[in-house]
Order: structure tokens, then C-alpha cells, then sequence
């Protein structure tokens, strides 16, 4: 897999990650100047964890201790995707380059990396995540430079952008892949019940959102496992004898 091929698959996730940055760059420009939050994109590149410790920053009480907490158990998840995605890259994906490249790891690029058919090479990966990390930070950039030119009804709608995208990189694996079809509506009857379960609604979003992940994804080893490469051949062998 080239590192061309990956800067392709990831131009529609860097113009989304644009689009809901620029959101961003706007809200921090009303604490920071706009070189500081532009610096915040630039080495965190998550939307959930970086919106909730501007929240943190804005509130007088806030301090580093729990900005470092919160932004923790949020970004969490993608230990899980990184676990996951190991399972999936190239022999000669190495330790060194997964520390440099784990930076890129977010929701939509994990999503669009681990349904590749072939082995995730370093070099795709890297291009991958060059538009969506571009994008996320020269977002982040516009709007903290535009500050409060645009209405709030504008900046709300360019929210909705990263769902969107996520839902369209998950939905066709959807519905040629009937596992994930089930992990996905496990996730979301998890999701609902933390939303709506008077007992559950207490759990944090960071510790909702992983459980979530790991209650679908070991129901879904269990149900569907993936069967061993030699089991595979040894019973092709049998049906051809």
C-alpha cells in the first residue's frame, strides 16, 4: 500500500476535519490567541478531548490536574483502536513507526484503516493521516483567526460535519459485513443505555464510550471469531481432496 494511496483515502476526512476544527479555533479564540490554539490542534488532534479541556479553561475553577484527567479517560478509546489496529498492519510496521504515527490514530482514520483488505503499511498510513492532520490544524487556525465573524448558527452546523463522515465511512462495511452490522447495534443499545438507564447515566462519557467499545467488540469475538489461517487451509484442502 503507497503513501499516495493513503493521502487519497484520506482527503474527504481531512476537508471533514476542517469543517468542525474551524468550530474550534473559534471557541478557543475567545481564551487564547490563536497561535496557542492552533499549537493545542497541532499536537492533540482529538475533537472530544480537545473541546473539554477548553471547557476546563474556561471555567476559573478548572485546574491542570483535572484537564489531564478528564482529556485522559476521553481520548482512552484509542488505546482500543491502537490494540485493535495492531492486528491488521504490515510485518515491517515497526515499533518506532507506530510511536511516531500514533498520533494520527482518531475515530474516522482507525475506521478507514482497519477495513482495508491488504496489510496497513507505514507509508499509507502516514499519508493517511497527512490531509486529515493538515486539515485539522489549519482549521483550527481559520477560525481562531475569525474569531467571532460568524454567527453561532454557522459553527453549530459545521459540527454536525464529523458524524456525517463517520457514519459514511461505517455504514457500507455495514452492509456487506453482517459482524459488524451486530457489533455496531451492540454498541448503540450500550450507548442508548447509558444515556437513558437512570443507573448508568452517572458513568462519564470517556468510561461510557469505552465500555461500549469493549462490550461489542468481545461479543463480537465471541459470536463471530475469526477463524485460524491454518484451520482455513487445512479445511480448503479437505473440500478439494
Amino acid at each position: 500500500m503507497k503513501f499516495s494511496n493513503g493521502v487519497k483515502d484520506g482527503l474527504p476526512i481531512g476537508l471533514g476535519y476542517f469543517a468542525v476544527s474551524f468550530s474550534f479555533g473559534i471557541a478557543g479564540s475567545k481564551l487564547l490567541s490563536w497561535p496557542l490554539v492552533t499549537f493545542i490542534s497541532m499536537t492533540n488532534l482529538t475533537s472530544a478531548g480537545q473541546f473539554a479541556g477548553l471547557q476546563i479553561m474556561s471555567d476559573a475553577a478548572g485546574t491542570f490536574i483535572e484537564m489531564a484527567i478528564a482529556t485522559f479517560f476521553i481520548n482512552l478509546r484509542y488505546s482500543l483502536m491502537a490494540i485493535s489496529l495492531s492486528q491488521k498492519v504490515a510485518p515491517n510496521f515497526g515499533l518506532f513507526k507506530r510511536l511516531l504515527l500514533a498520533t494520527g490514530i482518531t475515530d474516522e482514520i482507525y475506521a478507514l484503516a482497519v477495513s482495508q483488505t491488504e496489510p496497513v503499511t507505514a507509508r499509507y498510513f502516514a499519508g493517511l493521516m497527512v490531509l486529515p492532520y493538515i486539515g485539522w490544524s489549519s482549521g483550527t487556525m481559520c477560525g481562531a483567526i475569525c474569531g467571532e465573524i460568524l454567527p453561532a448558527i454557522v459553527t453549530n452546523a459545521l459540527g454536525v460535519a464529523l458524524y456525517g463522515m463517520f457514519v459514511a465511512i461505517v455504514v457500507p462495511q455495514m452492509k456487506v459485513h453482517r459482524p459488524t452490522l451486530i457489533a455496531v447495534l451492540i454498541a448503540i443499545a450500550c450507548s442508548f443505555a447509558f444515556k437513558y438507564v437512570p443507573a448508568l447515566s452517572g458513568v462519564t462519557v470517556g468510561f461510557a464510550i469505552i465500555i461500549c467499545a469493549l462490550v461489542a467488540s468481545l461479543l463480537g469475538a465471541a459470536f463471530f471469531p475469526i477463524k485460524d489461517l491454518d484451520e482455513t487451509d487445512d479445511r480448503t484442502c479437505k473440500e478439494e481432496a
